[in-house]
Protein backbone atom coordinates (compact mmCIF):
# COMPACT_ATOMS: atom_id res chain seq x y z
CA UNK A 1 0.00 0.00 0.00
CA UNK A 2 2.81 2.35 0.87
CA UNK A 3 4.42 2.04 -2.58
CA UNK A 4 1.04 2.51 -4.24
CA UNK A 5 0.48 5.75 -2.38
CA UNK A 6 3.97 6.92 -3.37
CA UNK A 7 3.19 6.21 -7.01
CA UNK A 8 -0.07 8.13 -6.74
CA UNK A 9 1.69 11.07 -5.15
CA UNK A 10 4.30 11.03 -7.91
CA UNK A 11 1.60 11.02 -10.58
CA UNK A 12 -0.16 13.93 -8.91
CA UNK A 13 3.09 15.87 -8.60
CA UNK A 14 3.89 15.38 -12.27
CA UNK A 15 0.34 16.37 -13.19
CA UNK A 16 0.61 19.46 -11.03
CA UNK A 17 3.91 20.44 -12.63
CA UNK A 18 2.42 20.02 -16.11
CA UNK A 19 -0.55 22.22 -15.22
CA UNK A 20 1.76 24.82 -13.71
CA UNK A 21 3.91 24.68 -16.83
CA UNK A 22 0.88 25.12 -19.07
CA UNK A 23 -0.32 28.10 -17.04
CA UNK A 24 3.14 29.65 -17.24
CA UNK A 25 3.28 29.09 -21.00
CA UNK A 26 -0.22 30.55 -21.39
CA UNK A 27 0.74 33.59 -19.36
CA UNK A 28 3.87 34.09 -21.46
CA UNK A 29 1.79 33.81 -24.64
CA UNK A 30 -0.64 36.48 -23.42
CA UNK A 31 2.25 38.73 -22.44
CA UNK A 32 3.70 38.39 -25.94
CA UNK A 33 0.31 39.20 -27.45
CA UNK A 34 -0.06 42.21 -25.17
CA UNK A 35 3.41 43.39 -26.11
CA UNK A 36 2.73 43.18 -29.83
CA UNK A 37 -0.94 44.12 -30.01
CA UNK A 38 -1.42 46.19 -26.84
CA UNK A 39 -0.16 49.56 -28.16
CA UNK A 40 -2.13 49.41 -31.44
CA UNK A 41 -5.30 48.38 -29.62
CA UNK A 42 -4.77 51.09 -27.01
CA UNK A 43 -4.21 53.62 -29.79
CA UNK A 44 -7.40 52.50 -31.50
CA UNK A 45 -9.39 52.85 -28.29
CA UNK A 46 -7.92 56.29 -27.64
CA UNK A 47 -8.76 57.29 -31.20
CA UNK A 48 -12.35 56.12 -30.78
CA UNK A 49 -12.61 58.00 -27.49
CA UNK A 50 -11.15 61.14 -29.04
CA UNK A 51 -13.58 60.93 -31.96
CA UNK A 52 -16.51 60.65 -29.61
CA UNK A 53 -15.17 63.29 -27.25
CA UNK A 54 -14.12 65.89 -29.77
CA UNK A 55 -16.41 65.29 -32.73
CA UNK A 56 -19.58 63.33 -32.23
CA UNK A 57 -20.34 64.69 -28.76
CA UNK A 58 -19.30 68.28 -29.44
CA UNK A 59 -22.20 70.54 -30.44
CA UNK A 60 -21.98 71.95 -33.93
CA UNK A 61 -21.46 75.71 -34.14
CA UNK A 62 -24.76 77.52 -34.76
CA UNK A 63 -25.79 77.78 -38.40
CA UNK A 64 -26.44 81.53 -38.01
CA UNK A 65 -24.11 82.75 -35.26
CA UNK A 66 -24.71 86.40 -36.12
CA UNK A 67 -28.32 86.08 -34.89
CA UNK A 68 -28.56 85.40 -31.16
CA UNK A 69 -32.20 84.38 -31.35
CA UNK A 70 -31.31 81.67 -33.83
CA UNK A 71 -28.35 80.61 -31.71
CA UNK A 72 -30.59 80.04 -28.70
CA UNK A 73 -33.26 78.31 -30.78
CA UNK A 74 -30.63 75.90 -32.07
CA UNK A 75 -29.03 75.40 -28.64
CA UNK A 76 -31.71 76.22 -26.04
CA UNK A 77 -29.59 75.05 -23.11
CA UNK A 78 -27.03 77.72 -23.96
CA UNK A 79 -29.56 80.34 -22.96
CA UNK A 80 -29.93 78.66 -19.57
CA UNK A 81 -26.16 78.65 -19.09
CA UNK A 82 -25.76 82.29 -20.11
CA UNK A 83 -28.72 83.34 -17.97
CA UNK A 84 -27.28 81.52 -14.95
CA UNK A 85 -23.92 83.22 -15.47
CA UNK A 86 -25.61 86.62 -15.73
CA UNK A 87 -27.45 86.03 -12.46
CA UNK A 88 -24.23 84.95 -10.74
CA UNK A 89 -21.76 87.51 -12.11
CA UNK A 90 -23.84 90.37 -13.53
CA UNK A 91 -22.59 90.50 -17.12
CA UNK A 92 -25.49 90.74 -19.61
CA UNK A 93 -26.22 87.67 -21.72
CA UNK A 94 -25.65 89.56 -24.95
CA UNK A 95 -22.17 90.64 -23.83
CA UNK A 96 -21.17 87.14 -22.77
CA UNK A 97 -22.38 85.62 -26.03
CA UNK A 98 -20.66 88.30 -28.10
CA UNK A 99 -17.37 87.43 -26.44
CA UNK A 100 -17.77 83.71 -27.14
CA UNK A 101 -18.73 84.44 -30.74
CA UNK A 102 -15.84 86.80 -31.29
CA UNK A 103 -13.30 84.54 -29.56
CA UNK A 104 -14.16 81.13 -31.04
CA UNK A 105 -17.18 81.48 -33.37
CA UNK A 106 -18.85 79.01 -31.00
CA UNK A 107 -16.36 76.25 -31.89
CA UNK A 108 -15.82 74.09 -28.83
CA UNK A 109 -12.25 73.05 -29.61
CA UNK A 110 -10.96 76.22 -31.23
CA UNK A 111 -7.22 76.92 -30.97
CA UNK A 112 -4.99 79.60 -32.47
CA UNK A 113 -3.59 78.47 -35.84
CA UNK A 114 -0.12 77.00 -35.78
CA UNK A 115 2.81 79.13 -36.77
CA UNK A 116 4.76 78.15 -39.90
CA UNK A 117 8.39 77.12 -39.74
CA UNK A 118 10.27 78.21 -42.87
CA UNK A 119 6.97 79.51 -44.15
CA UNK A 120 5.27 76.16 -44.74
CA UNK A 121 6.01 73.61 -41.96
CA UNK A 122 3.29 73.54 -39.25
CA UNK A 123 4.93 74.57 -36.00
CA UNK A 124 3.87 75.40 -32.46
CA UNK A 125 0.83 77.51 -31.59
CA UNK A 126 1.38 81.10 -30.43
CA UNK A 127 -0.46 80.54 -27.15
CA UNK A 128 -2.34 77.98 -25.05
CA UNK A 129 -5.73 79.60 -25.78
CA UNK A 130 -8.38 76.95 -26.17
CA UNK A 131 -12.10 76.27 -26.32
CA UNK A 132 -15.15 78.49 -26.49
CA UNK A 133 -13.60 81.36 -24.47
CA UNK A 134 -10.03 80.98 -25.83
CA UNK A 135 -8.81 81.09 -22.25
CA UNK A 136 -5.12 80.52 -21.58
CA UNK A 137 -4.00 77.57 -19.46
CA UNK A 138 -2.90 79.77 -16.56
CA UNK A 139 -6.06 81.88 -16.58
CA UNK A 140 -8.25 78.77 -16.69
CA UNK A 141 -6.37 77.23 -13.77
CA UNK A 142 -6.89 80.46 -11.84
CA UNK A 143 -10.62 80.35 -12.59
CA UNK A 144 -10.91 76.74 -11.41
CA UNK A 145 -9.05 77.46 -8.19
CA UNK A 146 -11.04 80.60 -7.41
CA UNK A 147 -14.46 79.09 -8.13
CA UNK A 148 -13.82 75.54 -6.96
CA UNK A 149 -14.84 74.18 -10.38
CA UNK A 150 -11.88 71.82 -10.62
CA UNK A 151 -13.50 69.77 -13.38
CA UNK A 152 -14.48 72.72 -15.58
CA UNK A 153 -13.55 72.39 -19.26
CA UNK A 154 -13.03 75.12 -21.82
CA UNK A 155 -14.79 73.01 -24.46
CA UNK A 156 -17.94 72.78 -22.34
CA UNK A 157 -20.23 75.71 -23.14
CA UNK A 158 -21.71 75.94 -19.66
CA UNK A 159 -18.27 76.15 -18.07
CA UNK A 160 -17.03 78.53 -20.76
CA UNK A 161 -19.81 81.11 -20.45
CA UNK A 162 -19.59 80.91 -16.66
CA UNK A 163 -15.88 81.69 -17.01
CA UNK A 164 -16.61 84.70 -19.22
CA UNK A 165 -19.02 86.09 -16.63
CA UNK A 166 -16.56 85.41 -13.82
CA UNK A 167 -13.67 87.05 -15.69
CA UNK A 168 -15.69 90.18 -16.40
CA UNK A 169 -16.63 90.33 -12.74
CA UNK A 170 -12.91 90.30 -11.85
CA UNK A 171 -12.34 93.19 -14.24
CA UNK A 172 -15.29 95.04 -12.73
CA UNK A 173 -13.89 94.63 -9.22
CA UNK A 174 -10.21 95.15 -10.03
CA UNK A 175 -10.38 97.71 -12.84
CA UNK A 176 -13.73 99.38 -12.22
CA UNK A 177 -15.14 98.44 -15.64
CA UNK A 178 -18.93 98.37 -15.88
CA UNK A 179 -20.21 94.88 -16.65
CA UNK A 180 -22.17 96.13 -19.66
CA UNK A 181 -19.17 97.99 -21.11
CA UNK A 182 -18.20 95.43 -23.72
CA UNK A 183 -15.56 97.70 -25.26
CA UNK A 184 -13.39 98.04 -22.17
CA UNK A 185 -14.21 94.55 -20.95
CA UNK A 186 -12.78 93.20 -24.18
CA UNK A 187 -9.66 95.33 -23.86
CA UNK A 188 -9.13 93.88 -20.39
CA UNK A 189 -9.93 90.38 -21.66
CA UNK A 190 -7.37 90.78 -24.42
CA UNK A 191 -4.62 92.58 -22.49
CA UNK A 192 -5.11 90.96 -19.09
CA UNK A 193 -5.44 92.68 -15.74
CA UNK A 194 -1.93 94.12 -15.67
CA UNK A 195 -1.87 95.10 -19.35
CA UNK A 196 -5.19 96.89 -19.09
CA UNK A 197 -4.17 98.71 -15.90
CA UNK A 198 -0.94 99.87 -17.56
CA UNK A 199 -2.86 101.08 -20.60
CA UNK A 200 -0.81 99.07 -23.09
CA UNK A 201 -3.86 98.91 -25.35
CA UNK A 202 -3.85 102.67 -25.88
CA UNK A 203 -0.93 102.43 -28.30
CA UNK A 204 -2.19 99.32 -30.06
CA UNK A 205 -4.86 100.14 -32.64
CA UNK A 206 -5.59 96.49 -33.41
CA UNK A 207 -6.70 95.95 -29.81
CA UNK A 208 -9.06 98.88 -30.02
CA UNK A 209 -10.46 97.68 -33.34
CA UNK A 210 -11.09 94.23 -31.82
CA UNK A 211 -12.76 95.79 -28.79
CA UNK A 212 -15.01 97.87 -31.04
CA UNK A 213 -16.09 94.78 -32.97
CA UNK A 214 -16.88 93.02 -29.69
CA UNK A 215 -18.91 96.06 -28.57
CA UNK A 216 -20.79 96.17 -31.88
CA UNK A 217 -21.67 92.47 -31.63
CA UNK A 218 -22.82 92.84 -28.03
CA UNK A 219 -25.06 95.76 -29.04
CA UNK A 220 -26.44 93.79 -31.98
CA UNK A 221 -27.14 90.78 -29.80
CA UNK A 222 -28.86 92.94 -27.18
CA UNK A 223 -31.20 94.41 -29.79
CA UNK A 224 -31.98 90.96 -31.15
CA UNK A 225 -32.75 89.59 -27.69
CA UNK A 226 -35.41 92.26 -27.22
CA UNK A 227 -37.21 90.86 -30.30
CA UNK A 228 -36.70 87.14 -29.68
CA UNK A 229 -39.75 86.58 -27.57
CA UNK A 230 -39.95 83.49 -25.42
Amino acid sequence: RGSGDDSLVGIRNRSGRKKKGRRKAEKARWLRLAKWYGPPVAGLLIGIWATLRFSLLAPDPPARPENLCDVFREHPVWYDYASGSQQRWGTPIATQMAFVYYESSFRSHARPPREKLLGFIPWKRPSSAYGYPQALDGTWDWYRRETGHGGADRDDFGDAVHFVGWYHYQRHVRNGIARNDAYHLYLAYYAGHGGYARGTWKSRPYMKRSAQRAQDMATRYAVQMERCGR
